[in-house]
């Protein structure tokens, strides 16, 4: 079991979150959680979506948008790196570890290749992949695994000091336990955040690219 990725009631992601809050939100998908390499809940199949009004988001959308927490870490080379100094930019927040075996390789390449598929307009968009294992994602474990993936320039790996990255984690309401040396469980999912610094969009820990990609385009024709 390496991670613990967030999985929606029912078999795909609800249409909008309202008037559910975020925190509630989370609290209620994370008992759903199975690990990485585990088997999935076996009744979560069997639990129906309440319905909702159809959205023109791919992912959970909240309703209202909800101010997103504040990021303060430093990437691979040492520089700071801010949610707030990223207003302006759509922004794309995960949590992963470089050691995971599964979950956390498919998120990355998925936010990857929804940068790739954006072409020029990926200037305007970045991800910022905050750290859930600040033991094993050192400057050179996060260089090797940035280039190993070919993760574009605008694909931010973020990493810190324990007491910041809980205090991150704390704030975005993140649990993160370690297993084993190099296995850690976590609660894995990717908010969507608009350029004025608010969460529009939550994906579980099976985000796509054509997800992605398909409400970043929305949200550039609603906030542009």
């Amino acid at each position: 079991m390496a991670s613990a990725p967030v999985a929606w009631v029912g078999n795909e992601p609800p249409g909008s979150v309202n008037p559910v809050s975020r925190l509630a939100l989370l609290l209620a998908v994370s008992a759903l959680a199975a690990g990485c390499g585990g088997n999935a809940n076996p009744t979560a199949s069997k639990i129906e979506t309440p319905a909702t009004t159809p959205t023109t988001f791919a992912g959970g959308e909240l309703k209202p948008p909800r101010t997103a927490p504040p990021i303060a870490l430093h990437d691979d080379a040492g520089q700071a790196v801010t949610l707030s100094a990223q207003r302006g930019r759509y922004v794309l927040v995960t949590f992963l570890y470089v050691h995971c075996p599964d979950v956390c390789p498919l998120i990355a390449a998925n936010l990857n290749q929804a940068l790739r598929r954006l072409g020029p307009k990926r200037n305007r968009v970045r991800v910022l992949a905050v750290s859930v294992d600040p033991k094993g994602d050192t400057p050179v474990t996060v260089r090797r695994y940035s280039k190993a993936r070919g993760l574009l320039p605008q694909f931010r790996y973020l990493i810190g000091t324990p007491a910041e990255l809980r205090t991150t984690w704390a704030a975005w309401h993140v649990l993160s336990l370690r297993k084993s040396p190099d296995l850690v469980d976590h609660v894995t999912y990717t908010a969507l955040v608009d350029p004025a610094g608010r969460e529009r969009v939550l994906y579980d820990s099976q985000v796509k690219a054509r997800q992605v990609l398909h409400d970043l385009r929305v949200l550039m024709q609603k906030t542009p």
